[in-house]
């Protein structure tokens, strides 16, 4: 298995599509910061339009263009000719899918489909913060982008159309879109810093690959540097200054990650799941999870059973 599919595994995401928009120009749609652990995304499915996101301004958006905000930064889409106009958005009750907002101006239109990426509470920092405040991907004209492309034709037909089952189709392909776009991003160039950078770095994906592959074993920096074929003092230099963190910080991160996962499936007492990240003693993994968590292992499991039952 792949670095990507096993960090996907290890953090796993929830996808909400949450809106279908069509706007005739001018017109502005403002989104505000998103809580921890929320990702918000925009794909434009026709016409392109503007985007200001924290200090970055005037970005053009084209046809095919997904964008994503890990860290929920808020943004302001809008046509090339909005500034100072807003425009308050209508909603159709038509039969689709998804809620459908629109507006009356007359000018060039854009479709966008807007949603959301939710991690899991206290296991996303260490991934998101592995990633920049706007990923962008640009699909338009891109060889090597096939799939991705043919899934934002999918959600664009499912979404415009009203089909028997249309919502649960629109639910399974946005589960795969996360991936995806990750894929995309990468392939794009070298990662600002952490998780994704040291995937992208040859000389330390060994390391990253043998944590996840096992991330119970007793690790040493010692083990780790002779996995990259490097002295223990220069993997630790390079492992600090491309993933902005220690290989024994990660360690801990990625046993708790899954650990969260084990607890969340409810078939492992807490015992068990501390044998399986890499605790010979229950009483230490208590003390780790709780100090990441600041819950214990049995609070953490009844907490998230609770959200997922919409208790």
């Amino acid at each position: 298995m792949g670095a990507l599919s096993q960090l996907l595994e290890l953090y796993p995401v929830r996808t909400a599509v949450d809106v279908r928009c069509r706007f005739g120009a001018p017109w502005v749609l403002d989104h505000g910061a998103s809580a921890p652990g929320t990702a918000p995304y925009h794909l434009i499915l026709s016409g392109g339009c503007t985007l200001d996101a924290g200090t970055r301004k005037d970005i053009p958006l084209a046809l095919g263009d997904i964008i994503l905000f890990p860290r929920g930064t808020a943004h302001r889409l809008r046509s090339a000719d909005a500034d100072g106009i807003h425009h308050a958005p209508l909603e159709s009750r038509d039969d689709g899918p998804l809620p459908f907002l629109y507006n009356d101006s007359p000018g060039p239109e854009t479709g966008i489909l807007c949603g959301q990426f939710e991690f899991g509470a206290g296991t996303s920092n260490v991934f998101l913060s592995s990633l920049p405040e706007l990923v962008h991907v640009r699909t338009a004209g891109a060889e090597g982008l096939a799939m991705l492309q043919q899934l934002i034709a999918m959600l664009r037909s499912e979404t415009e159309n009203v089909r028997p089952g249309g919502r649960a189709v629109v639910s399974q392909l946005a589960s795969a879109l996360f991936a995806l776009v990750m894929r995309a991003w990468i392939a794009e160039g070298p990662a600002p810093g952490g998780l994704f950078a040291l995937m992208a770095d040859a000389r330390l994906r060994g390391a990253l690959q043998a944590m996840l592959e096992a991330p119970a074993h007793p690790w040493e920096v010692a083990d780790l540097a002779a996995a990259c074929n490097m002295s223990r003092a220069a993997f630790a230099r390079l492992f600090q200054k491309v993933a902005n963190t220690t290989p024994a910080q990660l360690l801990t991160e990625t046993r708790m990650a899954k650990a969260a996962a084990l607890l969340q499936n409810g078939r492992w007492a807490a015992g068990d799941v501390a044998e399986q990240v890499g605790y010979q003693s229950e009483a230490a993994f208590n003390r780790v999870f709780k100090r990441h968590f600041g819950i214990g292992p049995g609070a953490y499991r009844r907490t998230t059973s609770a959200r997922e039952s919409g208790a």
